[in-house]
């Protein structure tokens, strides 16, 4: 199975010269770390920066410089930081290329859960719900199955609803699924990884594409 390192770096790969990015909290911020060589983008936090750069190392650390996960990060030649009037009117303009998210469900028709555990105390919604509403492309990385082993690839979100149908491709430690208007299409599997393993662990609509390959790690 793939670790969080790794699913960062297959979406990672989706990424081309040229685009806006929003990195959510958790896996989708070690995106930052792998983009590929010759690919320039520009890196959006929402909370008020143009161009992240990758994690600083040990003892490089400034405290000023966060993300919107409150995670300590750098900057790039060029970067700007402005208000969140600013940084949400970008979002809302659709001016985002890509946005990549962790997500606590997704269905097979694309709806996506991320924000909230119902009798659970949370901050808010945060930007969550903008981004999925004005991305021009949404990818998911997230664990499939939840602590208890339960698939969280499925036909219905359970949990309160991010957003609808707006959730393009999900990488997960076990592969890389499309989702189209067959549900959950497997592209690309994760080496060791059994068909009947991902079968068994996707409570949702699942084909096997006709192309089926085994990721590159």
């Amino acid at each position: 199975m793939l670790t969080k390192e790794q699913i960062a770096k297959r979406i990672a790969s989706e990424l081309k010269d040229g685009y806006y990015v929003n990195l959510g909290i958790g896996i989708p911020t070690l995106v930052a770390n792998y983009i590929p060589e010759g690919v320039e983008v520009i890196l959006q936090s929402e909370n008020g920066l143009l161009g992240m750069g990758p994690f600083p190392f040990e003892g490089d650390e400034d405290a000023d410089l966060i993300n919107a996960g409150k995670q300590t990060i750098t900057t790039v030649p060029g970067s700007s930081f402005f208000d969140s009037a600013v940084s949400f009117g970008m979002i809302r303009a659709g001016k985002v290329d890509l946005t990549v998210l962790g997500a606590m469900e997704v269905s097979d028709k694309g709806d996506i859960a991320n924000w909230k555990i119902p009798g659970k105390m949370v901050k808010g919604m945060g930007g969550a719900m903008d981004l999925v509403a004005s991305a021009k492309n949404i990818i998911v990385a997230m664990q499939h199955v939840n602590k208890a082993g339960e698939s969280k690839l499925l036909s219905k979100c359970d949990l309160p609803i991010t957003g609808l149908g707006c959730v393009k491709k999900v990488v997960t430690e076990l592969g890389v699924f499309d989702i189209n208007e067959n549900g959950f299409e497997l592209i690309e599997i994760a080496p060791d990884v059994t068909v009947d393993e991902v079968k068994a662990k996707t409570l949702g609509r699942l084909v096997i594409s006709n192309a089926l390959i085994t990721m590159s790690v």
